[in-house]
C-alpha cells in the first residue's frame, strides 16, 4: 500500500464520526469566541455557555505563503509540552510506518491528496488522520495571522457524544456522503458504525453493510469501486 493510500484510509476513517463530533461541538459551544494559551496549555470557550478545555493538543499549522504545513513538534515557540504531545506521537507513528506525511516536519501543500491550496483543508485532512490514530475525535481550527490556520484536538466531558440515536446516525451518513470528499465510502462508514457502537456486517461479496442498533437497521449497498450505492433503513420509535 502506498503513502498516499495509507492516508487517503487514515482520513476516511475519521470523516463521519469527525462530522458528528463537530456538529455536536457547533450545538454545545453555541455562538462564541475562542482563546488558546500554549503556555499553560489551554483553550477557552466564551459566550453562551463558557467553558475551558484543559487538554489541548496543538497539531501544526497551515500557511498559505509558503503554501506548507508545519507540525507543532517542529515549531520553535517554546509551546508546554503537553500542547505537542500529541503531534510527537503521530511523528513517531509516521516514522514506525514510513508516512512521510506526518513524519516529515513540513509537509508541502502539493505532497497532500488533491495538493489543496486552501489552508483550511490542509489543516482539515492532518486533522481527520490525526482522529484516527489519536481517538481524539473533537478539532477546532482558527484564523492566526496573514491567513494561516492552526488546528487543534480538544478534549472536555461536554464533548463527549451520547448514545447513538436512530435519526441522528442517518443524519450522518446521508450529510456527510453528500458533503465529504471520502474517497472510499465503504471503509468510511464501516469506521463509523463499528466506532459508534453499532453492530455492522458485510455480505460476503461486500456489497451490502448491515447496521443495526438501538431502534435502528440500516442496509447500505455498495458499488464494486466502493462508492454508495443506496441506503434502506428502518428506524424504530424513541
Amino acid at each position: 500500500m502506498t503513502d498516499s493510500h495509507v492516508f487517503t484510509d487514515l482520513v476516511d476513517d475519521a470523516a463521519l464520526l469527525s462530522l458528528e463530533h463537530q456538529i455536536h461541538l457547533s450545538e454545545v459551544a453555541g455562538e462564541h469566541s475562542w482563546h488558546v494559551d500554549l503556555k499553560k496549555p489551554e483553550f477557552s470557550f466564551s459566550g453562551e455557555t463558557p467553558r475551558v478545555c484543559t487538554r489541548v493538543h496543538l497539531l501544526g499549522s497551515a500557511a498559505p505563503g509558503p503554501r506548507s504545513w508545519l507540525w507543532a513538534w517542529a515549531n520553535p515557540s517554546g509551546f508546554h509540552p503537553d500542547a505537542v504531545a500529541l503531534s510527537t506521537t503521530l511523528r513517531d507513528w509516521g516514522r514506525r510506518h514510513d508516512l512521510a506525511l506526518l513524519a516529515e516536519p513540513e509537509v508541502p501543500f502539493d505532497d497532500l491528496p488533491g495538493s489543496p491550496s486552501d489552508p483550511n483543508v490542509v489543516a482539515g485532512q492532518l486533522i481527520e488522520a490525526a482522529k484516527t490514530l489519536s481517538t481524539v475525535f473533537t478539532h477546532y481550527t482558527g484564523e492566526v495571522g496573514g491567513g494561516t490556520r492552526a488546528a487543534f484536538l480538544i478534549e472536555h466531558p461536554d464533548f463527549v457524544l451520547p448514545a447513538p440515536e436512530p435519526a441522528r446516525v442517518m443524519r450522518i451518513l446521508q450529510q456527510g456522503l453528500a458533503e465529504l470528499p471520502m474517497i472510499n465510502h465503504r471503509r468510511a462508514v464501516y469506521s463509523y458504525a463499528a466506532r459508534r457502537g453499532l453492530s455492522a456486517v458485510f455480505s460476503d461479496d461486500r456489497s451490502k453493510l448491515t447496521i443495526t442498533g438501538a431502534r435502528l437497521t440500516a442496509d447500505v449497498e455498495f458499488r464494486e469501486d466502493g462508492r454508495i450505492d443506496g441506503i434502506n433503513a428502518t428506524l424504530g420509535a424513541a
